[in-house]
């Protein structure tokens, strides 16, 4: 019955045959003023370079990535819509640092609000949203930290929505460069924020207030898609860098730096090591998949997919040695279920493996009845006759 026999490891999403597809590079390999800092690939969250990338630091402005993050969900879930305009309460007029003086009772679009959080770092706009999606900021600092519990972030605990730090409990507000990266990276599964992030000038209330991206990567390097800046005296000059090249997005986040010169050079410094030395292959099939014959199926055939179709990090003098091989059976018996595995694509270079993903049914498969056996075979008795 099987033309071929599959070896494939069961319950296995993509294996990397216990070795790294991208290694990381030791601390001293870059150089970086930052005191903190880590290089990450958005597409597969492979850590590329990290320097005291745990170290439990306050973030400053950074801290939007979250609140933005939140934004961006709320907006996705229908919570809040994008037609809303927002209500700027006492407390949200009230905030200072960097802001856009909003006025008690003042209403802004979504879109401006946005705007002025992403491009200025409005803290009083900051504050507004988190009230328009949770009621209070109070509320929307629960959600902040509820959210970086869910994504795994230990060393993360926030009380603000700002990253101001002259505020009670600030001491508290702390995270990690690792951290705001794993942040950095969700925010950019919303593409919607880029529209934001990308903007280096522009004005809110019919033009009557300009706005000057913090973030001066956004003009003077090359595919920059974001990401935030942010600096207290306590938190030092801080960044989550991200940018795009040939098909690749990175993250850098740098954290406590003595300057803003600092920030921006080590930021750009992870960037061109990132971009110069790492490529992203796809998690693609040669050509595409033939169809498998289901015997005694009440479908005679399907067309098999892959398991996980996330792309594979790789050093760059690898590009060129990259093998795919589908190892795939030609038919299968009936019943069939959701995701069975049928087959195996097999992704390597000269000297190792880098995945291997599985290949499998889309659908469920029920077997045929006898009752649709003798049907069939009657069906197929006329025709021949």
């Amino acid at each position: 019955m099987w033309k071929r026999v599959i070896a494939i490891a069961l319950g296995a999403v993509l294996t990397l045959c216990g070795v790294p597809a991208a290694r990381a590079v030791p601390a001293e390999a870059v150089d970086v003023p930052a005191p903190s800092a880590i290089l990450m690939d958005a597409a597969t969250g492979t850590v590329l370079f990290e320097k005291n990338a745990n170290e439990r630091l306050a973030p400053a402005s950074v801290t939007k990535v979250m609140t933005l993050l939140l934004v961006m969900e709320a907006l996705d879930s229908g919570r809040i819509g994008w037609d809303d305009t927002v209500t700027a309460s006492e407390a949200a007029a009230g905030k200072g640092g960097s802001q856009v003086y909003l006025e008690v009772g003042e209403q802004m679009s979504m879109d401006e609000m946005l705007k002025s959080v992403v491009v200025s770092s409005a803290n009083d706009c900051a504050t507004a949203l988190a009230e328009h999606v949770a009621g209070s900021e109070s509320a929307f600092v629960a959600m902040m930290n509820e959210r970086a519990a869910q994504l795994g972030l230990t060393d993360t605990h926030f009380v603000n929505c700002t990253g101001l730090d002259d505020e009670p409990n600030a001491a508290e507000h702390l995270t990690t460069a690792h951290d705001l990266a794993v942040m950095s990276r969700e925010l950019l599964k919303h593409t919607e924020i880029k529209k934001y992030t990308t903007i280096w000038m522009d004005t809110v209330r019919d033009g009557q207030f300009g706005l000057s991206n913090t973030n001066k990567l956004v003009r003077f390097y090359e595919g920059t898609t974001g990401l935030k800046t942010g600096y207290t005296s306590a938190a030092g000059h801080c960044l989550s860098a991200t940018a795009e090249r040939d098909g690749i997005e990175l993250i850098a986040v740098v954290m406590h730096c003595a300057s803003s010169t600092d920030r921006f050079q080590s930021a750009k410094a992870l960037l061109n090591y990132g971009f110069a030395n790492y490529a992203l292959v796809s998690a693609q099939p040669p050509e595409p998949l033939p169809d498998v014959a289901v015997l005694l199926g009440a479908q005679s055939v399907l067309t098999p997919v892959l398991q996980e179709t996330a792309p594979i990090l790789i050093e760059k003098g690898e590009q060129a040695q990259v093998r795919k091989t589908v190892t795939l059976s030609e038919e299968v018996t009936a019943p069939v279920a959701a995701g069975q595995q049928l087959g195996t694509l097999t992704i390597a270079t000269d000297t190792r493996t880098l995945a291997e993903i599985p290949i499998v049914a889309p659908a469920a498969i029920e077997k045929l009845t006898l009752w649709q056996m003798a049907v069939r075979l009657l069906r197929r008795a006329c025709m021949g006759s």
